[in-house]
């Protein structure tokens, strides 16, 4: 995905519309510890005069990057650079030109632009307006133990399946986990940081992010965005002492910045706290530290723990436990979204969602973690469970879309023998018979279903249709959800509009029509869970 160049003076180095181009630059200073020592970036100027800044990160021995893509298809712009340590003539005022030119290649991703948050906050949408409904998946523990060749065999399996997204531990968590630095091995992870298990992450691995820098293209490359959690809050990876529980809050805020300048010129997501109640020591600083490093104002948001509005009954972290009702930090103006967690139990919980999409200011909501198919037991939650989750979900207020998982792809198991899990976190298969459980498949439905809706800040309307689940922008767009088939009025429809019914068991539209204006009855062509979609003529 990269073009890069090392820059001088003399230098115009073209560039495509929104693909990811690198400046490499080397340094004139030696430093103790090159990724605390000094900060670095960029100033970008585009033709009109206004200015983006990027921040550099430091690559391996004296080289240092900084990522940038141009918001513009043509014009030129030029940039100047920046160091804390200003007798750094190699990092410090060095200067270049740009010259952009449209994007020639086929990714969507790419060619719509980078990822915002939609007027109304409701949704995400790319640069150029287009919606993003976000379809997406969970293999946490990919950054720490995918390869090159396995994570091309998950890509090209979600990406058939109509998946767009994927959430990631950026790093293992657990302090108090050992085992190998394999990928390949039982019980191995990859290391992120050497400090890590004594509380810090100060002595960063660069060969590790070289790695990931990889694994992250090839998630692109098969039209999936990554969403970077930095230092997960909860669970992490087998439960053992997490760094996220007590993380110092400059040194989270500062790992948050090095993300956003190692990944943030691609398509991304941040995704400031996971699995905690965002009280957590650096939630609020990580999350200004994205907002003033991100020029971009890709979509920032928190992943709660289930507990929202009850104490667990396992607490013992030294303090008092207060439910966090899934709206910490509700009106930060660097918070995008928020995502509840609805457990491992099996239960199509839709309150969540439904109270978030009332809370004030609006953010987009969705369900970040319903029970994962097949954890603890193969029937868990198994099959069609996850596809009328999603649509439950999403037609309940999680409208920013829906979010699948699996027993043995959330943990990136390689064998299904692999031991290190208690028996609730654990499945008996690896990851990678996990990416053939059927659910996925429904959950895929999906986006296929309503590919190429402008679904932008579309709402919450079951008022219109005899108070079934149902999403609409009155009088242009329908989405109605039938859990058991049958009919509904359906009213302020648009005039001369067409509708189609969807079958979301098999993936098909299996009938379609014209409408009047005003209010129509209509009846579902099959006896079972049923889609109706409702649209404006163009």
């Amino acid at each position: 995905m990269l073009f890069g160049c090392s820059p001088t003076e003399s230098d115009i180095m073209n560039v495509e519309q929104w693909k990811e181009s690198e400046l490499i630059f080397t340094s004139g200073s030696e430093y103790e510890n090159p990724y605390t020592d000094v900060d670095f970036w960029v100033e970008f100027t585009d033709p009109d005069g206004d200015k983006l800044f990027r921040p550099g990160f430091w690559e391996k021995g004296n080289t240092w990057k900084v990522r940038f893509a141009s918001p513009t298809d043509s014009g030129e712009w030029t940039w100047k650079s920046f160091a804390t340590n200003e007798s750094d003539v190699g990092l410090h005022g060095k200067t270049g030109k740009l010259k952009a030119a449209p994007y020639k290649g086929d990714n969507p991703l790419i060619k719509n632009g980078l990822l915002r948050m939609s007027p109304g906050k409701r949704n995400v949408i790319h640069a150029n307006d287009k919606s993003f409904l976000m379809i997406a998946d969970t293999p946490w523990a990919l950054p720490w133990r995918g390869t090159y060749e396995t994570v091309a065999t998950y890509a090209a399996n979600r990406e058939e399946l109509g998946f767009n997204t994927a959430l990631l531990m950026s790093l293992m968590p657990d302090r108090g986990v050992d085992g190998p630095r394999s990928r390949t091995e039982p019980g191995g992870f990859a290391v992120a940081f050497e400090d890590l298990k004594e509380g810090h992450i100060n002595e960063i691995n660069p060969d590790y992010f070289n790695y990931l820098d990889s694994l992250q293209n090839i998630l692109i490359n098969h039209g999936i965005v990554p969403v970077f959690q930095p230092v997960f809050h909860g669970f992490g990876w087998k439960g053992k002492n997490i760094l996220g529980w007590n993380v110092d809050s400059l040194e989270y805020a500062r790992y948050c910045r090095y993300l956003v300048a190692r990944y943030g010129a691609e398509p991304a997501m941040w995704l400031v706290s996971g699995d905690g109640d965002a009280r957590e020591t650096g939630v609020e600083e990580g999350g200004q530290e994205i907002e003033k490093w991100d020029a971009y104002s890709q979509p920032t948001g928190l992943h709660y723990s289930p507990y929202s509005h009850e104490v667990p009954d396992w607490w013992n972290r030294g303090y008092k436990y207060i439910p966090h009702k899934n709206k910490m930090h509700q009106a930060a103006n660097w918070l995008d979204f928020q995502w509840c967690q609805t457990g491992h139990g099996a239960e199509h919980q839709l309150h969540k969602v439904a109270q978030m999409y009332e809370n004030k200011p609006t953010k987009a909501v969705a369900n970040g973690e319903p029970t994962y198919e097949g954890i603890r037991d193969s029937s868990n939650a198994a099959g069609w469970w996850q596809g009328h989750e999603a649509w439950s979900q999403l037609l309940s207020g999680g409208t920013m879309g829906v979010v699948y998982g699996a027993g043995g792809l959330w943990n990136w198991k390689l064998t299904p023998e692999e031991k290190g899990w208690e028996a609730w976190a654990d499945s008996d298969v690896s990851w990678r018979e996990a990416i053939e459980l059927p659910g996925a498949v429904y959950v895929g439905y999906v986006g296929k279903a309503l590919q190429g809706l402008n679904i932008t800040d579309i709402e919450k309307h079951p008022e219109l249709a005899n108070g079934n689940l149902c999403l609409a922008k009155p009088g242009e767009l329908f989405i109605i959800y039938l859990q058991e088939g049958g009919s509904t009025t359906v009213n302020q429809i648009p005039e001369n509009g067409i509708y189609k019914w969807f079958n979301p068991k098999t993936g098909k539209f299996v009938s379609e029509g014209n409408t009047n204006s005003g209010a129509e009855k209509f009846t579902s062509p099959v006896d079972d869970s049923s889609v109706l979609i409702i649209q404006k003529s163009e």
